[in-house]
């Protein structure tokens, strides 16, 4: 993913979880990763793999086209 795409991928997973009322490290427990790795998910330093978007997706109920904004209706 390049550094443009990780960078909004974090704004809106950040949006999601502050929508919800949610702690990093109640998602990053949910998703059975560090808080460190879920911290640079939103900083857009990393991007999570396939299985670990499905989770995030399912995790918030969305569609992974909006988790990823392409579906035109970000947070």
């Amino acid at each position: 993913m390049n550094p443009t795409y990780r960078y909004l991928f974090g704004m809106q997973l950040r949006a999601l979880r502050e929508e919800r009322g949610l702690q990093q490290k109640v998602v990053a427990a949910s998703l059975r990763i560090s808080p460190s790795t879920y911290s640079n998910y939103e900083n857009g330093i990393y991007s999570p793999n396939l299985d670990t978007l499905i989770q995030i997706a399912d995790l918030f109920d969305i569609s992974l086209d909006r988790l990823v904004g392409r579906d035109g209706d970000s947070v």
